[in-house]
């Protein structure tokens, strides 16, 4: 019964409404708001009631303009940066370290050779003199009869003629092409370039790739090849034509502690063949650096056998450095170094630890599982870096534009390798993904940054090594412990030395913080309200009671027009409507009744059908007050201001 009692309570309270009009509820409003102006509107006179209303129209009007400041700026999600520099026993960062070659020319010619003689016949032809200075006939009809011709078509370099002129001219090298019988001569007048030319859809529509010098154009055209024939390999072959940890790792000490070739973990790069990694931490064990300086570094001496390496893959004499995090995938095209043969490379170490903030704040990626495409280097258990991602970009692009993977990223599933007999257009293809200004911006928006990661900002000296006077001595015992040869088998040509060690043990960390908190937000929005209408958190709630009473009002009067509309539809029954049962028993008793639609129906159904409706009335029935039974009624009376209910029994005789 009491939960009865209060649910009737407050339905009453709920029909009653507030008890005030909108005039009333505005006055009782600006009457007890403990904000400033609306009081001095309805107490001052009908001037200052006027000044004092614009005066608060005003200032509420630049409340709200600033509170719109203040939620914007809140929503845009500013951080700001610090700078904290710290010092620990910190972390030795994985060194990573490549021949400049990828594989050994000894063991990769065979699948090279008709390359070889394609690029060799090509200069030849190219840098022979005139007919007129050796005084014989060209020989370009004969020049291409031991070549390997298929593959030379599959791609081909054309020399250009004039190419800044109006028309310019494309000659082949070896005249075996409807663009000309062959290339010019040197002492033929006008400028002359070498292009890569490369075709789509059996020779239909061709592009032609320029270089600037003859030299970068050969370096791509046997990159394009060469690409094409070892993608056709095997892993196992391919590694097998590297150089092991052996033959590259002559000399390790880490600190006072000596390593050898064991301490380095194996892996095959697509650009740099095989590659060592010192403290990786795959198998869990770390490194940590006791002391800074070069005393308590990483010590290297690395054999890059520069007489072994491919003539035209790989013009640069050296290896190929790279610290990064542990775990972690290393880019060493993009953010590795060369280390030169015959030098001492010595590499200070400072680190830098970056603390992004994630959403709503920034777009960065803990675990790159928010990118549109697969993660190609997923197997590494480190956060993905930005390279990463745009090369699983880049590579998701080319499978899907050029239905072939390129060999130079990981291999994606139910891929395969490019190659110039499965997929003849794959060159051209590539080319011109790699040239798509939208497809670069595609993979930039696409690709994260990564929230939390470490950067390692290098101090790079070198110095010849080792010097004129103690280079005998020290290469016959390199030579002796390389392979027991008591002669002198290595020189400065394919030695290198390299220091890595840590500068300094302060390290800096750069980490984002929100630039606006709600804490800002909320005291911002108070002062602006405090300092323009002198309220505060009440007045609000004050405003919202107003608020919530106004809409009480506005649904109760809706819900009394609704009624009002419904009272003024008519009530009475259709004409085709029975006759209830007393008015038959009127029309029986009473033979002048007529019913509400003045028709004889009712007469008719009594057996009258011959009475008219001005025939005498009979004797109407007695009226039994007497039988008339009322019932037990509950009244139920609420009062409206305590809410008490009372019930009566009444008994009506």
């Amino acid at each position: 019964m009491t939960v009865k009692k209060y649910l009737v309570k407050a339905l009453h309270r709920l029909q009653k409404g507030p008890g005030y009009s909108y005039q009333e509820l505005l006055v009782w409003y600006c009457d007890n708001t403990n904000t400033h102006g609306p009081k001095r509107i309805i107490r001052e006179g009908p001037k200052k009631k006027l000044i004092w209303f614009f005066l608060t129209l005003l200032f509420a009007s630049l409340v709200f303009w600033q509170w719109g400041i203040l939620i914007n700026t809140y929503l845009k999600y500013d951080v700001t940066a610090s700078l904290a520099i710290g010092f620990k026993t910190m972390t030795f960062p994985a060194v990573t370290v490549c021949n400049a070659s990828p594989y050994k020319y000894s063991k990769v010619k065979p699948y090279l050779k008709d390359l070889d003689d394609l690029i060799t016949a090509a200069l030849a032809r190219l840098l022979e003199p005139s007919p007129k200075e050796n005084g014989t006939a060209p020989s370009s009809g004969n020049a291409s009869q031991a070549l390997n011709m298929h593959l030379w078509n599959q791609i081909p370099l054309v020399v250009i003629e004039d190419p800044e002129g109006p028309s310019p001219t494309i000659w082949d090298i070896f005249g075996n092409s409807s663009l000309g019988t062959a290339a010019p001569h040197n002492n033929s007048s006008g400028k002359y370039k070498l292009a890569v030319k490369l075709c789509r859809d059996n020779g239909s529509d061709c592009t032609y790739q320029n270089f600037t010098s003859a030299a970068q154009a050969v370096s791509e055209w046997y990159v394009l090849q060469s690409t094409s024939i070892l993608s056709q390999l095997s892993d196992s072959e391919r590694i097998k034509m590297g150089y092991t940890a052996e033959e590259m790792i002559l000399a390790c000490l880490y600190g006072t502690e000596p390593c050898n070739h064991s301490n380095f973990t194996h892996l095959y790069h697509p650009d740099h063949g095989n590659c060592y990694i010192f403290n990786w931490g795959m198998n869990g064990d770390l490194r940590v650096s006791s002391n800074p300086g070069a005393e308590f570094g990483l010590k290297l001496i690395l054999d890059i056998s520069q007489e072994d390496f491919i003539p035209f893959l790989t013009s640069t004499a050296g290896a190929r450095l790279m610290l990064h995090e542990q775990k972690s995938f290393p880019f060493l095209k993009d953010q590795g170094i060369y280390a030169l043969a015959g030098t001492e490379t010595s590499v200070g170490v400072l680190v830098d630890e970056l603390q992004r903030m994630g959403q709503p704040y920034s777009e960065c990626t803990a675990n790159g599982s928010n990118i549109p495409f697969k993660n190609l280097y997923e197997d590494y258990p480190a956060p993905p870096s930005e390279q990463a991602c745009l090369r699983s970009c880049f590579q998701d692009q080319m499978v899907k534009t050029c239905k072939c993977a390129h060999f130079s990223f990981p291999l994606p599933e139910e891929a395969k390798y490019c190659n110039n007999e499965d997929y003849p257009d794959w060159a051209y293809c590539y080319s011109t993904l790699r040239a798509s200004l939208e497809h670069r911006q595609n993979c930039i928006l696409s690709c994260k940054e990564t929230c939390n990661n470490t950067q390692y900002k290098m101090t790079i000296s070198m110095a010849d090594w080792p010097s004129e006077a103690s280079e005998d001595w020290i290469f016959h015992i390199l030579s002796y412990e390389k392979d027991e040869s008591s002669s002198r088998t290595l020189d400065r040509n394919g030695v290198i030395k390299l220091n890595i060690y840590f500068q300094e043990y302060n390290y800096r960390t750069i980490s984002e913080s929100a630039a606006t908190t709600i804490v800002w937000l909320l005291s911002s929005v108070g002062g602006q309200f405090s300092l323009w209408m002198g309220g505060s958190v009440l007045c609000l709630i004050e405003f919202g009671e107003i608020i919530i009473d106004f809409l009480w009002i506005t649904i109760l009067h809706l819900i009394g027009w609704c009624k009002g509309l419904r009272r003024k539809r008519p009530q009475g029954p259709g004409p085709d409507a029975l006759p209830t049962v007393a008015e038959q028993v009127e029309a029986h008793t009473n033979l002048g009744f007529q019913g509400e639609e003045g028709d004889s129906s009712a007469c008719e159904n009594n057996g009258l059908g011959s009475r008219v409706a001005g025939s005498e009335p009979g004797t109407p029935p007695p009226k039994y007050d007497s039988l008339n039974i009322f019932p037990f009624v509950d009244v139920v009376d609420v009062d409206s201001d305590d809410g008490e209910a009372s019930v009566a029994d009444q008994n009506v005789l």
